[in-house]
């Protein structure tokens, strides 16, 4: 086996989906008023984000809002749509980026903040834009061993501090346009909140099932894409191509294992932008209308951005429909996971 193998789960289910949209829409247009003189200065066009990024717009957390409340509440709301009660929660996982300190773990205000019993187990898993995919995985081994019946996954993200240091840093006057194109990147983040509860599939008939999948890492690229509180810093192209390398190895290894990709009813990605979502269908051949975008309106929300588009699809999924999740994070990793609805 070269890689990771793939998994495949029993008896897991996805209960519920939700979403919490921040409060604040930010144009492409208003970050290039931000950034006027040093765009001006560099002699480049005010239109180059959205043009290059595909992002239209995206969005911040009104004042008051934090990132960690707002996944208490798409946790709530979550907990809602699946019916189950925070008392019969074994397990949260916070897969968040953002964070306020480095202890204690987000996932602990996530608790408290929930009411979750204390014999639930609580803890954050840091993966970049891929913690959430890896999140339902563990949590859905745990299930399938057994181990939990009820597991709670949450990603809450908060874009604006590091975007409000970028802009302070793009128009210093020493700034060039390499420190533009390095820093593009952190112009295209938005924020956003998710969250999913999973369950034991025999309990909750007729609810998706989660199938499993496959991941595989390319750690050799871990300084490909670098971010902190002071922004991010990125090797665009060497982060698409060998991006795109992995993608098609994992695709290969999951089908050369018995996963069958080909025809799914949606693929539902990782929101990045306009150029890795176009490359990555052209890589494995998928059919461009099943492959919906948000990065548009919402940005790239982090590891929240795909269950967000999840969430957004499943007002139109109906039984019977295949669903494959595609994610990849800074590190190299990247991850696919099967569901039926």
């Amino acid at each position: 086996m070269n890689g990771n193998a793939t998994f495949r789960h029993n008896n897991v289910a996805l209960l519920s989906v939700n979403s919490v949209l921040a409060d604040e829409v930010l144009s492409s247009a208003e970050f290039d008023e931000r950034l006027a003189p040093s765009l001006k200065r560099l002699r480049l066009s005010k239109k180059l984000l959205e043009r290059v990024s595909g992002v239209a717009e995206r969005r911040w957390w009104s004042a008051g809002t934090t990132f960690d409340d707002a996944a208490i509440s798409a946790g709530k709301q979550a907990l809602d749509a699946a019916g189950i009660e925070p008392g019969q929660i074994g397990l949260l996982i916070n897969t968040s980026v953002t964070r306020r300190n480095l202890e204690p773990s987000v996932a602990s205000k996530v608790h408290h903040g929930l009411g979750l019993p204390s014999s639930a187990m609580n803890f954050d898993i840091a993966n970049a834009c891929l913690g959430f995919v890896n999140g339902m995985t563990l949590a859905a081994n745990m299930i399938d061993s057994g181990q939990i019946s009820y597991a709670l996954i949450v990603a809450g993200e908060d874009a604006q501090p590091t975007q409000e240091v970028t802009f302070q840093r793009l128009n210093d006057p020493n700034s060039t346009r390499e420190d533009y194109l390095r820093q593009f990147a952190t112009l295209t983040l938005g924020s956003g909140a998710a969250a999913a509860v999973i369950g034991p599939a025999d309990a909750h008939p007729g609810k998706p099932r989660i199938l499993g999948g496959v991941s595989r890492a390319g750690t050799a690229h871990h300084e490909l894409c670098v971010g902190g509180p002071a922004g991010m810093y990125t090797d665009s192209k060497g982060l698409l191509d060998n991006g795109l390398e992995l993608v098609v190895d994992a695709w290969d290894e999951a089908h050369a294992a018995g996963w069958d990709w080909k025809s799914m009813d949606r693929y539902v990605t990782h929101q990045v932008s306009k150029s890795y979502t176009n490359a990555i269908i052209k890589a494995v051949g998928l059919v461009k209308d099943k492959v919906p975008v948000t990065f548009p309106k919402w940005g790239n929300v982090g590891p929240a951005s795909l269950p967000m588009t999840l969430w957004q699809e499943a007002k139109s999924l109906k039984p019977g429909d295949r669903v494959l999740c595609m994610g990849v994070g800074s590190g190299l990793n990247t991850a696919m996971m099967e569901l039926a609805w």
